[in-house]
């Protein structure tokens, strides 16, 4: 008898039906999607954060939040991504800093640009621009190199942040010019820029829109354009190898990337959906009109190529320069 209950009552059990696996909600419906920016707000790498927000909002059908992390030349922000789950809910908005010159800029980085992210999209390479405080006395790039040469009390230059590429600029124009000068970092562009504004540093490179409303302002002036050629925003501004400075030649990019691991699908679809926004009318008007960007949109493969190109290039000049960041 025994035998016989117990029998029942693995039959009765098995006719229990089996409890229905959890659902998993699919990408990216489950929650707000997160795009951490590493500089400050209202610098060039917000400005291209916050217009693909936007437009990722939109095609998502899901919120896209920016969240700002400041530091260590977007090092902060980098390493906080790197460790965030690889589950599409996390984008990065890269640099040339933080996925090229800090490799070699800093003794301990806390992430590895090569290994800890999936590549999404080269979004724009954008030009840098000599700017100089207007109570400085000079109006070319050979003026200031005579003042630099004659007062070494003018020998200071402002960036955005140790390892950003404004600061790799200015060790640049350093190492053609021969003169040591010495480099004053910042959290930032708008910091930076009020204090050139000030007059509390001479000079600083820097992109072109950020410094327009204070040199429309008169308290800053431009000097030179870092690009080969020319850009169509100030076409009368002469570009460094023009004035006289030979070899000067380094344009700034942003990129945008998700923690390694994160799903190929999902990646292909943020690829799309940026490539898709970066040829949109609005977008072009802002970031290339506005902005002096020259708008890219590449594939993962593309960017991760990009990155290998650009980080012995870096490398090799920061190891000429002496620049260290700790």
């Amino acid at each position: 008898m025994r035998f016989i209950r117990l029998a029942a009552a693995l039959l009765s059990a098995a006719l229990v039906p089996l409890a229905a696996p959890a659902q998993t909600t699919e990408w990216p419906a489950a929650k707000p999607i997160v795009y951490v920016v590493p500089f400050t707000p209202g610098g060039s790498t917000d400005i291209v954060g916050r217009t693909l927000a936007q437009k990722l909002g939109e095609s998502l059908k899901q919120s896209v939040v920016v969240d700002n992390k400041p530091g260590q030349a977007g090092g902060i922000g980098a390493a906080y991504v790197a460790k965030a789950a690889p589950d599409g809910y996390t984008l990065f908005g890269g640099t040339i800093s933080t996925h090229a010159i800090n490799a070699s800029l800093y003794k301990k980085l806390s992430y590895d640009p090569m290994k800890d992210f999936e590549p999404v999209s080269l979004v724009a390479r954008l030009p840098n621009v000599l700017i100089v405080n207007s109570q400085l006395g000079v109006n070319s790039v050979a003026e200031l190199v005579a003042l630099l040469k004659k007062d070494e009390s003018k020998r200071t230059f402002a960036s955005s942040g140790a390892g950003t590429s404004t600061h790799l600029a200015g060790e640049m124009f350093a190492d053609l010019i021969g003169v040591k000068l010495t480099h004053v970092p910042y959290k930032g562009t708008p910091p930076a820029l009020t204090d050139v504004a000030a007059g509390q540093v001479p000079f600083m490179f820097d992109q072109v829109t950020a410094a327009l409303p204070l040199v429309k302002s008169g308290k800053l002036k431009l000097l030179a354009v870092t690009t080969a050629k020319r850009i169509a925003l100030v076409p009368d501004l002469p570009t460094m190898i023009e004035s006289g400075i030979p070899g000067f030649e380094m344009s700034s990019w942003q990129a945008v990337y998700a923690p390694k691991g994160t799903p190929k699908p999902i990646v292909q679809r943020l690829n799309a959906e940026i490539v898709k926004a970066l040829h949109q009318p609005d977008v072009q008007a802002k970031l290339s009109g506005q902005l002096a960007m020259e708008l890219v949109g590449s594939t993962p493969e593309e960017l991760r190529d990009h990155m290998a190109r650009e980080i012995p290039r870096w490398a090799e000049l920061v190891k000429k320069s002496g620049a260290v960041a700790d």
